[in-house]
């Protein structure tokens, strides 16, 4: 039993700097032999928690979506927000995510399945959400199918920007903006002369 504490804590050890090595140099630049040396292993040692390169990705990637999982039913607009709040709290996590996510849109990348697979669900639970919160339509008049991937461009589009700018983008404010917006009715009547340029 004590063993198997062991391993288990040392496999979180290993998942934790591969996030780091990831997050600095991305997944190509990222070697065993760098993620190997921060945990104060040789390559064979790490070999043998991993055997391979792709099969760490693939544990990274389940490890994080362990730490961001929520039951399908649980998906709340409020909850999104709070998500947000979260995630500025994680740079190094949020870092090495959108790092793979970058470049899996690359043909050969062992992460793009990944992306893919979790981007149908992401979607699905998304307008699930947004159909719990609105009914068949938004106020915008848009379909929650046709919503769920603008809200997920948006949560992700604003991490890149966090990232790249944290003194100037709050990413957590701009979220609860952009739900402001997405719950707005639209009222163009009363507000034509607010259209212009400001």
């Amino acid at each position: 039993m004590a063993a198997r504490a062991r391993s288990e804590a040392r496999r979180a050890e290993i998942l934790r700097a591969t996030l780091e090595v990831i997050a600095e140099r991305g997944y190509r630049g990222a070697s065993l032999g760098a993620v190997a040396e921060r945990v104060g292993l040789t390559q064979q040692g790490l070999l043998h928690y991993f055997p391979t390169k792709e099969a760490l990705l693939v544990a990274v990637l389940e490890e994080r979506d362990q730490w961001d999982s929520v039951p399908d039913s649980a998906w709340r607009l409020d909850l999104l927000a709070t998500l947000a709040d979260y995630n500025a709290m994680r740079p190094g996590i949020v870092q090495t995510f959108s790092a793979l996510l970058g470049e899996s849109v690359t043909e050969d990348h062992p992460a793009r399945a990944f992306f893919t697979r979790r981007y149908v669900a992401v979607r699905a639970n998304m307008a699930r959400m947004l159909r719990a919160e609105y009914g068949e339509r938004l106020p915008s008049g848009l379909t929650p199918e046709q919503a769920a991937p603008l809200l997920v461009a948006v949560m992700d589009g604003l991490q890149y920007q966090w990232l790249l700018d944290p003194e100037t983008v709050d990413m957590p404010t701009a979220f609860r903006a952009f739900l402001t917006l997405l719950g707005d009715q639209g009222d163009q009547g009363n507000r034509g002369d607010d259209l212009g340029p400001h």
